[in-house]
């Protein structure tokens, strides 16, 4: 078990990605704070985890909410006496309307998608930055780099799901600079395609195709599970001399370096 006895949060873990996560990490030992705001979905994959032997709550969570991410921090600490690892995974995605180019939307998915990742890492970082130790893993997108036109009519399209997910890479970097001194790390995890219900749901079958065949040098999408090994890689001592840095997992889709 290479987690065994971390203490790890996870953000949106009540479904898709996060709840792969939260049960990779209970595999390998860890204890995991199911953190979501959905309270019918998070109680079910903490139960779930419970029964299958695993250390593992289920707390309640708006990450756009200071006083709800300072809640969730506590909670865990209280439970478990300190928390190692936090996976800021919440974001709008399933069910985001592509065609609402408004301020006020915009505004929203900034408040859960970037705000929420901030406020979470400033949540959990007094608690790594006392023990001397943690990793905060952000959770960006290849959204983020890739460029397709979108359908619009006078307004000019706000990006808004890409342009948060960019935000996260930059924040990342920064966060990464800031609390590296007091032995915290601070790294991003870039998907590519990843085929959870909010996926297919929100990216057409056709446009999937297209990455997949056209994109991708692995031609095939990424399922939930594919992202896992990143997760607990960047949550373990193994990875302790890396920081700051955005690790995509994409089949090949967006090449860096």
């Amino acid at each position: 078990m290479r987690l065994k006895d971390n203490v790890t949060v996870i953000t949106g873990a009540g479904q898709g990605i996060g709840e792969a996560y939260a049960r990779r990490f209970v595999a390998e030992g860890a204890k995991v704070a199911v953190a979501d705001v959905n309270r019918e979905k998070g109680e079910a994959v903490a139960e779930d985890l419970r029964r299958a032997g695993g250390d593992a709550i289920f707390v309640p969570v708006d990450v756009s909410s200071e006083e709800d991410t300072k809640a969730m921090a506590r909670k865990v600490v209280e439970r478990f006496g300190r928390i190692d690892t936090a996976i800021a995974n919440a974001a709008i995605y399933y069910g985001i309307d592509n065609q609402n180019f408004s301020l006020e939307y915009l505004k929203k998915i900034f408040d859960v998608n970037y705000f929420g990742v901030w406020l979470t890492a400033r949540a959990v970082y007094p608690y790594m930055k006392k023990q001397g130790k943690g990793s905060i893993i952000t959770q960006t997108s290849d959204a983020a780099y890739l460029r397709f036109p979108v359908p619009h009519g006078d307004d000019l399209p706000s990006f808004h799901y890409s342009v948060t997910k960019a935000a996260i890479s930059a924040l990342t970097h920064f966060l990464a600079a800031s609390i590296g001194p007091h032995g915290v790390r601070c790294n991003a995890i870039s998907p590519g395609p990843t085929m959870t219900d909010a996926t297919k749901k929100t990216v057409p079958a056709e446009t999937l195709a297209m990455i997949v065949q056209g994109m991708m040098a692995i031609k095939r999408p990424l399922e939930s599970e594919d992202l896992c090994g990143t997760a607990v890689f960047l949550a373990s001592d193994e990875s302790a001399m890396i920081t700051g840095q955005v690790l995509s997992v994409n089949g090949g889709m967006v090449m860096h370096g």
